[in-house]
């Protein structure tokens, strides 16, 4: 079976909550499943302070980590319509693999969250795709077999290209049963397009 990195930048706990679910539908799907984040890039006074949670337990991922999986999905909130400074130095790190071509043929997939509906989901889910693609990586979207990010009975996340989730302005909304349903069908999906390639 096919082995899968769950890689997030998670500031208030969020995607934190996405990337657990995400691995268990990857799980699910048989795949062996690690969970890392990666490395806080704002001085941990000043992230105190700001009430990020710092209390996170998955380990932090080095960049030489992401060439032992056969699939590698990203969570990052947004920031400013695209993904945060945090997930962009991570994968700015990885040129040596790129040029190796380390990850081409690998299985990539992303999820994300905004403050509002209308926070620029599916432009930070491609800002993250890009770099995949760019390693030469095959991307799995959330389709729309899973129907509940066609819901219109509740405020709800989900895009063709990734599981999503509202966060609220003040990061009071938790994800939803709907949004983390979605998240755990996309790793299930991943981990089932990884196992046919590389199980």
């Amino acid at each position: 079976m096919s082995k899968v990195l769950v890689l997030y930048y998670s500031t208030y706990g969020h995607i934190e909550t996405m990337a657990n679910a995400v691995a268990e539908g990857a799980r699910a799907a048989g795949a062996t499943v690690d969970i890392k984040r990666v490395p806080e890039t704002v001085p941990e006074d000043i992230a105190r302070a700001n009430h990020f949670k710092v209390d996170q337990s998955a380990p932090v991922a080095s960049v030489e980590d992401l060439e032992h999986y056969d699939a590698i999905i990203l969570g990052a909130p947004t920031r400013f319509g695209r993904m945060p400074s945090q997930m962009a130095a991570f994968l700015d790190r990885a040129g040596g693999l790129w040029a190796r071509g380390a990850l081409n043929g690998k299985v990539g997939a992303v999820f994300t969250s905004t403050a509002t509906q209308h926070g620029g989901q599916e432009v930070t889910l491609f800002s993250m795709i890009t770099n995949l693609l760019h390693f030469g990586m095959v991307i799995v979207g959330l389709p729309y077999s899973f129907q509940g990010q066609m819901s219109i009975d509740e405020i709800v996340g989900g895009s063709p290209y990734g599981a999503t989730t509202i966060a609220g302005g003040q990061g009071q909304r938790q994800p939803s049963t709907i949004e983390l349903d979605g998240a755990r069908y996309q790793g299930q999906k991943v981990a089932e397009t990884a196992n046919k390639l590389f199980g």
